[in-house]
């Protein structure tokens, strides 16, 4: 046995690192050669090496670097060529942050770091990554310190989760806040509150919640049965609607009691088992349309004698009922969700329109930054629409006549993107295809999230084809199927070469909420959306599936007799809408990308545009400002809104003539009784031509 052999007895097992550790030279490291190692460092380092967890150690006063298997796997590329260096050159890259920590411990002083965040070099190149790791000052026989020990582990994954777990709830509660429903999310068998939206808080009165079970912040909806509906539900995974149920709302204890009347639905949410974890709340306050009914009721009483006087104002009151719940359920759908989504809109139509007439005039030198934003802007409508349509079920869909082979090769490009280059695409469209009758934003919007599913399908890359073609359901496959009728459709395939699904996921595909993919990266909402909306459509939707042979998803749609319809030309700019006095126009938007489009074209029309991004930044322009000639301001803006910024305008500046723009549909149908002389309004999304005439017609009076 040779004398270094013998010197690394104490290296007796300890893995790969103890084999490397034993091999190593030691004659021109910091540490020296082995066998003059004194026996309280060879008593750490096997203590060390015997260990499951990653621990390393810098001794003497260079701070020679010595480290087991566990803490090898951290290091990646820095390993082996670490071993024996000094500490501060094998952590050069982070030296700066870490050795006030290791001269803390070489003054003998212990410490503890949770989590933290380092930017280190370990796989050539920078990465952010965080630690939990512990460094102790270790001593020699005399009792001086003469090194570091660390323990340590990697928390880079666990961090990026809880991030992401949270970044998601903070999306999910902006989603909750704005929707026009109530909405409640509970976890678990005791039902307790993760997340309530303003309409859930104003039905039940303001209360706490958050935090608390529904036994302990709603003891009056306990009475009143709504905990046995929420446990059935839980119990059988089986969803629970209600249409026009009371709820006697008590917000205090023995205070008084408001009768409300609410449509809802308790949906069971499960995890990727298919277990059920908690329950979504959905519904809306119909009062007044329950007293309205009541009211008719009473009415129908009282004309029993006097039906065939009144048989005609019975019949216009019943409209009017009908009209009024047609459309408070379209109504649902407006709001804070839709000024944004058409604030997307005007950001994706406004610089396509620009771009296209930049190419026109043959100026292609700054279309990037206009490509951009529309891209930008698109990616955003395409995430608020995903989640407007999952909450909006009773939305009434535009069906038109649709030839779906050129809808889908206009889609060519986009989804070509979306899959990405290990993907390959094929569009296999079918000759002498029918027309058909659906929205065509609701089947462009299907479409994509069937690519999207697919390409998550196959991580690896691999093969994707979309087909179309005609297709005759007769009675005998329709017997076998549930609500599908006979006759001629045109089919919509989407087959990918991905994962596939098993048996019992494809049972629950197409529930609400059910999904396959990690938290964070799926709602479950996309298979439900698919296939509510063929069966609005009066079609039908089959997923055809095996695992490890890949998924195809039949999208059936009826045919139409007819031809479908051709998109008007968009009216453009002409020089008509140029100005050549140098009009000053204070534009005052806090969407950046439409308030940028607005100041280009006006700049292009001849205008001197000034821009501000809120109400207060807008209120400051008209108090500094020489000259004005027109005030063009969204209503909805943060800080001050667009009226109060005009009011104060008209204050400062008497006449102060206002364009007021706006996403909400509503504001249009009453600005007969909002806008006052010199006032006018356009509301979004809108052409920029028809923004130019507008103003143009204002300034010249």
């Amino acid at each position: 046995m040779t004398t270094q052999t013998a010197e690394a007895d104490f290296l007796t097992g300890g893995g790969e690192m103890a084999a490397m550790i034993r091999a190593h030279d030691w004659s021109s490291s910091p540490l020296g050669s082995i066998e003059h190692w004194p026996q309280s460092l060879r008593s750490i380092v096997s203590l060390m090496l015997a260990s499951e967890f990653a621990m390393c150690l810098a001794w003497g006063p260079e701070l020679g670097f010595l480290y087991n298997d566990h803490y090898a796997r951290i290091m990646h590329d820095k390993h082996p060529q670490a071993l024996g260096r000094r500490f501060a050159d094998v952590w050069a890259d982070v030296w700066s942050d870490i050795s006030p920590l290791v001269d803390k411990a070489l003054a003998g002083e212990a410490s503890f770091f949770e989590n933290l965040p380092l930017v280190t070099d370990r796989k050539g190149y920078d990465e952010h990554a965080w630690f939990t790791f512990s460094y102790s000052p270790v001593r020699d026989e005399s009792g001086t310190i003469a090194g570091m020990f660390c323990s340590t582990y990697e928390s880079t994954e666990r961090v990026q989760t809880e991030r992401a777990l949270r970044d998601e709830r903070e999306r999910m509660s902006q989603m909750f806040a704005q929707a026009p429903t109530f909405m409640a999310m509970l976890r678990g068998p005791e039902h307790r509150f993760e997340l309530t939206n303003p309409g859930y808080d104003k039905l039940v009165g303001h209360r706490e919640m958050l935090g608390r079970t529904v036994a302990e912040a709603l003891p009056d909806a306990v009475e009143q049965g709504f905990l046995d509906l929420l446990d059935d539900v839980y119990a059988t995974g089986e969803a629970f609607t209600a249409v026009g149920m009371l709820y006697a709302v008590q917000a205090e204890p023995g205070g008084s009691v408001n009768d409300r009347y609410v449509d809802f639905v308790y949906q069971p949410i499960r995890d990727a088992t298919g277990a059920v974890v908690g329950i979504f709340v959905e519904g809306a306050d119909v009062t007044d349309r329950k007293r309205l009914e009541r009211d008719l009721q009473s009415l129908n009483a009282d004309l029993e004698q006097r039906v065939r006087d009144r048989t005609q104002e019975l019949v216009e009151a019943q409209e009017a009922l009908r009209q009024a719940q047609k459309m408070e359920a379209v109504g649902q759908l407006t709001g804070g969700i839709a000024h944004d989504f058409n604030n997307l809109l005007q950001g994706i139509t406004g610089s396509l329109e620009i771009v296209q007439r930049r190419v026109a005039q043959g100026r292609v030198g700054e279309l990037d930054r206009f490509i951009t934003g529309a891209t930008t802007a698109a990616n955003r409508a395409a995430s608020l629409t995903h989640r407007l349509l999952a909450f909006s079920r009773r939305q009434p869909l535009d069906p038109r006549p649709v030839k779906v082979n050129p809808l889908v090769a206009s889609l060519e490009d986009l989804l070509r993107r979306t899959t990405g280059e290990q993907i390959e695409l094929e569009l296999v469209l079918g000759a002498g295809l029918w027309t058909t009758l659906c929205d065509p934003n609701q089947l462009e919007n299907s479409l994509l999230n069937l690519v999207i599913n697919a390409r998550d399908a196959m991580p690896h890359g691999g093969k994707l084809t979309i087909e179309t073609c005609n297709a005759h359901l007769d009675d005998h496959f329709t017997a076998s199927q549930r609500d599908v009728r006979p006759g001629h459709y045109v089919c919509i395939c989407v087959s990918d070469t991905g994962t596939g699904m098993s048996a019992a996921t494809i049972a629950k595909a197409f529930e609400p909420f059910f999904t396959t993919k990690p938290i964070g990266q799926g709602t479950g909402l996309g298979l439900s959306m698919i296939y509510g909306f063929a069966r609005q459509s009066e079609g039908y939707a089959r997923i055809y599936s095996e695992l490890g042979q890949g998924t195809t998803i039949k999208l059936y749609l009826p045919r139409h007799y007819g031809e479908a319809g051709q998109d008007e030309a968009l009216p453009g700019l002409t020089q008509e809408h140029v100005t050549d006095a140098g009009e000053i126009v204070l534009v005052v938007e806090d969407d950046s990308v439409v308030r940028a489009l607005i100041v280009e074209v006006l700049g292009e029309l001849g205008y001197r545009a000034v821009e501000a991004h809120d109400g207060p930044a807008g209120l400051d322009k008209l108090r500094t400002m020489e000259r004005v000639d027109l005030l063009v301001t969204d209503i909805g803006l943060p800080g001050l809104n667009g009226r109060q910024v005009a009011d104060a305008g008209r204050a400062l500046r008497p006449g102060l003539r206002v364009l007021f723009m706006t996403g909400y549909a509503e504001n249009a149908a009453l600005a007969s009784g909002f806008l006052e002389p010199g006032m006018s309004m356009i509301t979004k999304p809108f052409a920029m031509e028809a923004l130019a005439t507008q103003i143009r017609t204002m300034i010249e009076g």
